[in-house]
């Protein structure tokens, strides 16, 4: 086990959703020495920008939580930018870092690199077992090259790299822009502004069929300092809560959640994404020891009252 609080450690994405929570569970076992690179500073597209983070911080390990990511609206408008940043963002900090000689990279994928029809639960093994679901394809296929690379790394050089894989995370502090939100957000401002404003229904995508499986952010930081603790192997690790929930049980839920009135209308013509999403969990508490401690309904609740209390700041983001 790595003791984390003696250790030099650069945070990507430090300052992002995922990444506040990751530093406060830091901050927690006494880390002293936590970095985050900010983007105006250090474009980690750019291979002389992560050659001079590296310099300045001299970290011993890095977390690589910096993604350009969104729903599948987002991705469906970004599919090249959303290939090439995250493609080389993760590429060529894993080279700069072995380079430098780190002592631990942990690479943060995604559960959009999973095969489109992945039977349920998904395990890791499954990875490899056909092609993404084809609106975040290019996204997902990016980040799972980090596993490749990792693999690739730990057998040619003994690069010490793990790769998580994150289901989809909520939580206080999302993003509740419409244009780039994922579902809970995206449900949870559109229930709560249709109170505020008085609206009689609500439009949201796809059909409601298809099932999603969710994680408390807190939770997965958990999981994913955990993991930089105690694992050191490059197998992909799933990190997730193991329940699994349809979009439209998922909306009456926080529809109920938020007090909202009126009719949910459900706009086929959009897409639904991958059909269905669950994980198989066992390797991450065999491995680590993480079990997700947040129900779906807390969750839900918390993440409701924070927006409730912070509506004003989204009021400009597309409504």
């Amino acid at each position: 086990m790595m003791n984390l609080a003696e250790k030099r450690i650069v945070v990507t994405g430090g300052a992002g959703f995922l990444g506040r929570h990751v530093i406060q569970k830091l901050q927690q076992l006494s880390c002293q020495h936590i970095f985050v690179p900010r983007s105006r500073e250090y474009d980690l597209r750019k291979e002389q920008d992560i050659c001079r983070m590296l310099q300045d911080y001299r970290p011993e390990v890095i977390i690589h939580l910096a993604a350009v990511v969104g729903g599948i609206g987002a991705n469906q408008k970004n599919p090249g930018k959303y290939f090439y940043d995250n493609l080389i963002m993760g590429a060529q900090l894993m080279e700069q870092s072995r380079l430098f000689g780190l002592e631990k990279f942990v690479a943060i994928g995604t559960i959009c690199s999973y095969p489109k029809f992945t039977p349920a639960p998904f395990r890791e093994s499954d990875l490899w077992a056909g092609y993404p679901e084809e609106t975040n394809a290019p996204y997902g296929l990016a980040k799972k090259m980090m596993l490749v690379q990792s693999q690739a790394y730990r057998e040619q050089y003994g690069f010490n790299s793990i790769f998580l894989l994150p289901v989809n995370l909520y939580g206080p502090g999302d993003n509740f822009d419409l244009e780039t939100s994922h579902v809970i957000p995206a449900i949870i401002r559109k229930c709560v502004d249709a109170v505020q404003n008085g609206d009689a229904f609500i439009v949201l995508w796809g059909t409601g069929e298809v099932t999603r499986e969710f994680i408390y952010v807190e939770d997965a930081a958990e999981a994913i300092v955990a993991a930089t603790a105690c694992y050191d192997e490059s197998d992909p690790v799933n990190i997730g809560s193991g329940q699994e929930t349809t979009i439209k049980d998922l909306a009456e839920l926080i529809k109920s959640l938020t007090s909202f009135r009126g009719e949910i209308i459900w706009d086929a013509s959009r897409p639904d994404g991958q059909p269905r999403r669950l994980l198989d969990v066992s390797k991450a508490k065999e491995c680590f020891g993480f079990e997700a401690k947040t129900s779906l309904l807390a969750g839900l609740q918390r993440t409701i009252d924070w927006y409730r209390n912070h509506s004003h700041e989204w009021k400009g983001g597309s409504a």
